[in-house]
Order: C-alpha cells, then structure tokens, then sequence
C-alpha cells in the first residue's frame, strides 16, 4: 500500500484517520484532509483524482513524475512540483514531490525520495495555531522541509572540497581527486538547475494571488525562497572554489616541475665540464696538450673539481640547487 499517512484536521488539531473511501474521506465543515503518498499506483491517485475531482492534466503530472518546479493553477486547485535531494557518494539522486492543494484538501505525492514526511507531520500538528490556517499551511511546510535537505549537501559536499585543497596544497592531486573535482563541479551544475525553478516557485507561491492561499500564509513562502538563494549562492561559492582548487594544484605543479627543470638543467651544466674535458683527451690523438706532462694528470682533475665547484656555488646561490 502506498498511502503513508492520511488525516483529518480541524482547527490545527488532528481528528481521526481518513480511510480512502467515501466514507473515510467525507469532510465536515471546517475540517481538511492531508493524503500522503509514496510512489502510488494508478488506480489509487484516480481515485482521489474522481473524489476531490483533481485536474487530469496534473494528475497525469503526478504519474510521470518527471517534472521541474513549478507551480499550475487548475481553477480552485493548486498544483506544486518541488525537487528533493539527497547526497549518495559524490552524487545528488534527485526525487519528486507533487503537491495538489485545494481548500479542504492536501494531497502530496512522493517519488523516489527516501525522506518521509512523518517527521514533517509532527513538526506541523505540534503548532496547531499555525496549522489551523489549513492547506497552504501544509503546502508552506512541505516546501520548506524539502528545502531543509538541501543545506546538508551543500555542508557534505564543501567538507569534501575543504580535503582535496589541503592535499592539494601539500603533494600533486592525483588522477582520482582529478575526477572527483569535475563529477563534484557537475553535480553542483545540476543541482544549480533545480534550486532556480525552486526559488520561482517559493516566489509564485508569495506574490501571485493564487487560489486557497491566505494572506497570513503568504510571507512564510518567503522563507523558503530566501533559504534557496542561500542555498544556492553556497553553490556557486563551491563551484568557485573547486576551480580555485584545480588552478592552484595546476599552478603548483608546473612551478614543482619548473623547479625540477632548473635543477637538472644546473647538475646538466656541472656535468658537461668533465664530459667535455674527458671527451678531448679521449680523442687518442698523439700530440695533445700536457699528455707526457708528469703533472698533467693530476692537474687535470684539479681543474675539472675546480670548475664544476664554481658552477656548484653559482647555482646554489641563484636558487637552482
């Protein structure tokens, strides 16, 4: 069965268990239902669909499930599509929840996020001042908890950067921090793109004046879209920052290769001294320079230590050994 949970409220207060029939679903005045739903089947949403006479159009939405944020309007019913989010790994799943809204009734349906709404339903029946605004109230909550897990990946996700900068500062990346750089900087791409259509949706839901939405209900919308854009520029700061990342570690390494150029480049001069000294006198010719010279030998080393001594200090002292 895929009906989590399925309340009466009156007042702020929850009354009794709502059953989905037509007995269970039959409302008193003043009262609205709350329908949670969690990857349901066909027959069960078409039958809230002929109850609570639902738009086709948004109930064939609700079905798909392949939607971005947003928010239609189908006479006195609301329908919101909000993404969730969650970090397996390096990588954010992505699920849906379609919320339908009319004045006595709230139907959410959930697909393929792991985190339920029953934390959610107790954080809302322990304010029942604030529930007895009724339905926007709960559309308002829902929002806002799917905005909640939001922050935690951002957090994961920096805690993550904040490691392959410190190793990035200390040794050469490798190629596996290499790959998790750029799969980090498109899955925060990705991530941008929902949170936009997330915002325009927390903004609708504040300014337009949109059916079964009170008045009194409206700025707590503003809360959620302002949690967004928080949300959102720690983003675009993360994704700064992980190219920072590469271009330092990039940087660093050629100025660690440039260094290892200069040395060999230094001990390839000390060493072309007595190459090419050797190379001379190794020609065998017969009549060369100091060859029967008793202290020729001798001075010869003396003269091949002395030089490539003075290059030793030259180099030494210009920082290239």
């Amino acid at each position: 069965m895929t009906v989590v949970s399925a309340y009466v409220y009156r007042k702020g207060q929850r009354v009794r268990e709502a059953p989905l029939t037509e007995a269970g679903l039959a409302l008193r005045p003043g009262e609205f239902v709350w329908i949670g739903l969690h990857d349901p089947d066909e027959a069960e949403l078409r039958l809230l669909a002929r109850k609570f006479k639902l738009h086709p159009l948004a109930v064939e939405d609700a079905l798909a499930a392949h939607q971005l944020p947003k928010v239609e309007v189908y006479g006195h019913e609301l329908f919101v599509v909000a993404r969730t989010a969650e970090l397996a790994g390096d990588r954010i799943r992505y699920g849906e929840t379609h919320v339908f809204m009319g004045k006595s009734y709230v139907v959410s349906v959930r697909h393929g996020s792991a985190r339920a709404h029953t934390a959610l339903r107790a954080h809302l029946e322990a304010a029942p001042a604030l529930l007895s605004h009724g339905p926007d109230y709960v559309v308002h909550g829902i929002l806002d908890f799917i905005v909640d897990g939001y922050m935690p990946i951002v957090e994961e996700i920096e805690e993550a950067v904040l490691t392959i900068e410190t190793r990035a500062l200390d040794a050469f990346l490798a190629r596996a921090d290499v790959r998790r750089i750029f799969l980090l900087r498109s899955e925060l791409l990705r991530f941008r793109r929902i949170l936009g259509p997330m915002e325009e949706v927390a903004s609708k839901l504040e300014h337009l004046n949109l059916p079964g939405l009170d008045a009194d209900v409206r700025p707590y919308f503003r809360d959620v879209a302002d949690h967004v854009r928080r949300v959102a520029g720690r983003v675009e700061g993360l994704r700064d920052v992980l190219s920072s990342v590469f271009e330092v570690s990039t940087l660093l390494e050629q100025q660690r290769q440039g260094i290892i150029t200069r040395k060999l480049a230094a001990w390839a001069a000390i060493l072309a001294v007595p190459t090419a000294i050797a190379g001379i006198y190794g020609m065998n010719f017969e009549f060369m320079p100091e060859l029967h010279w008793r202290l020729g030998y001798p001075l010869t080393l003396v003269m091949i230590a002395g030089i490539c001594g003075v290059l030793f200090a030259a180099f030494r002292r210009s920082g290239w050994l």
